[in-house]
């Protein structure tokens, strides 16, 4: 594996985790190390994004190796607490001086272990996409990416993507996220996406494609896109203005979509014709500096048709919400919470 090649295309903090990988695998290449040296010195915001992972992985190993065995004492006591009924539970002075102590240590390692579970849940995931893709955007960027072949490829936000150009084929794999797509002609070379369980096949046209809660919607601005399950015979032909969203039991919807929805993200607006609540969340959720969690499924699956600003993500999950009876809390500055009112 190559170290980092796009330092002004990533994040210091993208970068710094990538470095991170490349130095567990070859721990005793001193190159690598010379060549992570330049960047940690290259600017101050290198420094700081290796720092921080440094420490969060510090603090994760950490967790591992004393969190079980503490945590389990930690159960014992609480065990033992129980079984003496109410007043020893909140007898409060008569508290000794061990137990005391032993607190921080165990509220530590429930802290610790609680990091280390969040870093697998969110980080891992994160980095092995990394690693499958040519090209990735962060948190509300978006980019425009000139294929070889002369094709434009606008990524939307916490988006990824893989390109392989063969003489025979072209083919994308969007790994994460949602890209429009402006394909140039070419009867030699079919351009094929593939999005999870679904495959678009184009000559040369315009159309968008989108991974959201499990499924992946192709909606088409302009020429004609065959779209269907990977390996599948054939699919449904989609011309301008109309939009398939593929589940991943295989169940499907087709919709009419004005040609101006299509994309319309790349102008920062969110254009909503009777699509999935949770769809519109999971758009919004990628121009939000933090977590949004959507509570209710019923609620997630109800249709919305609307305009809203994707730069201001939580003034559009709350028109959202009130349209529907529910309500956002703000848990934390990162932490939206939607819920039925």
């Amino acid at each position: 594996m190559e170290a980092p090649t796009e330092p002004a295309r990533q994040t210091p903090s993208r970068q710094a985790n990538r470095w991170w990988i490349l130095l567990q695998e070859e721990p005793r290449d001193e190159v690598l190390r010379r060549r992570l040296d330049l960047w940690r010195s290259a600017s101050s915001e290198n420094e700081e994004a290796w720092r921080e992972v440094e420490r969060l992985h510090r603090l994760a190993g950490h967790a591992e190796q004393g969190a079980g065995q503490d945590w389990r004492r930690f159960l014992s006591e609480r065990r033992g607490e129980s079984t003496q009924g109410p007043r020893a539970r909140h007898s409060g002075p008569a508290l000794s001086a061990s137990s005391r102590s032993s607190r921080p240590r165990w509220i530590a390692a429930g802290a610790a272990a609680a990091l280390a579970a969040m870093l697998a849940f969110v980080w891992v995931p994160v980095v092995l996409v990394d690693l499958q893709s040519d090209h990735v955007t962060s948190t509300a960027e978006l980019r425009n990416i000139t294929l070889e072949d002369g094709s434009i490829v606008t990524l939307a936000a916490e988006s990824a993507i893989a390109v392989s150009l063969s003489d025979v084929e072209r083919r994308v794999r969007l790994l994460k996220g949602e890209a429009f797509f402006r394909v140039t002609s070419d009867t030699r070379r079919p351009f094929k996406v593939i999005a999870s369980h679904v495959q678009a096949t184009v000559v040369g046209t315009e159309f968008d494609v989108r991974m959201a809660a499990g499924d992946v919607t192709v909606d088409v601005a302009e020429g004609v896109v065959a779209v269907g399950r990977v390996g599948a015979i054939d699919g449904e032909r989609l011309g301008a203005g109309q939009s398939l969203s593929i589940a991943a039991n295989g169940t499907s919807r087709l919709a009419a979509l004005p040609p101006p929805f299509v994309g319309a993200w790349r102008q920062g607006r969110l254009l909503t014709a009777e699509v999935p609540l949770r769809d519109a969340v999971e758009q919004l959720r990628r121009h939000f500096e933090g977590v949004i969690v959507l509570t209710d499924t019923s609620l997630g699956d109800r249709p919305i048709t609307g305009a809203y600003t994707l730069s201001e993500p939580e003034s559009a999950l709350r028109a959202i919400a009130k349209a529907h009876g529910a309500v956002v809390r703000r848990v934390t500055p990162w932490l939206l919470v939607i819920s039925p009112s």
